[in-house]
């Protein structure tokens, strides 16, 4: 997994139009019907903090985890600016430790994509289900090979603003199930010059019954998928989707 870099500076300039919102008010809901409306909860690649807060504002007791030095600082500054107790940990999730247990795990914004290898998915749900309390409950997101093949596989996007700009290009590899993002950040240093950036990120696409092997092979139970933020199984074209798992004590 390679971390944000250059791109954690300006990430929530352009990721403006994610529903942070709207995952939150489902997130929050999912949890309250499995008995959890407070207490400690992680999410695991919390990038600059966005949806951890808005989770502590709705009375969770959050930390956040993530492999970006620079998305955390961005987390940390928000958090002076508006202190809500979160505690921020520079961690790769593959390798997160924790004091303590937790009431509920929560990863969203494709985090979980972002591992490439089936070993990696069932040895992050081996830490989750370690770290969980007695049935804790485990909700994350991911987005589907649909999305890959019809949304982004093989297009170009780009965006323009006041001080920054950036060009994203996507490469899908159908047989991997690989799409790779080519990232080019333009940022506004004085006047009218401007210091490029590049990245490269890779997500992988996984298979519902994948993602349920490699929880079972780790210990926990799967509970159910959803398409994303509704109550309904998922469709063919759903381009996201919500996974719940519980601790079993296994």
């Amino acid at each position: 997994m390679e971390a944000y870099s250059k791109f954690a500076e300006v990430y929530d300039l352009f990721m403006q139009n994610i529903p942070y919102e709207q995952w939150c008010t489902y997130v929050t809901e999912l949890l309250n019907q499995y008995g959890i409306a407070d207490g400690l909860v992680l999410e695991l690649g919390c990038g600059t903090g966005t949806l951890t807060k808005r989770l502590a504002s709705n009375g969770y007791d959050m930390i956040g985890v993530d492999c970006s030095e620079e998305m955390l600082e961005v987390a940390m500054e928000k958090e002076r600016t508006n202190p809500q107790g979160i505690l921020y940990l520079l961690q790769d999730m593959r390798e997160f430790e924790l004091y303590g247990t937790v009431r509920a795990v929560v990863s969203l914004c494709d985090s979980m994509n972002y591992l490439l290898e089936l070993e990696d998915l069932e040895q992050v749900f081996r830490l989750v289900n370690n770290y969980l309390d007695p049935h804790g409950i485990f909700i994350f997101d991911l987005k589907t090979d649909y999305y890959y093949r019809n949304d982004t596989g093989d297009q170009i996007f780009g965006e323009n603003q006041e001080d920054s700009s950036f060009i994203w290009e996507n490469y899908y590899y159908e047989e991997e199930r690989i799409n790779e993002y080519a990232l080019t950040i333009f940022t506004r240093e004085q006047g009218n010059l401007y210091r490029k950036s590049e990245e490269t990120h890779y997500q992988r696409a996984y298979e519902v019954s994948e993602v349920q092997e490699a929880l079972s092979n780790a210990g926990m139970e799967f509970v159910t998928v959803y398409d994303a933020c509704t109550y309904e199984p998922p469709r063919k074209d759903s381009e996201r989707i919500y996974i719940i798992a519980r601790e079993s004590g296994k």
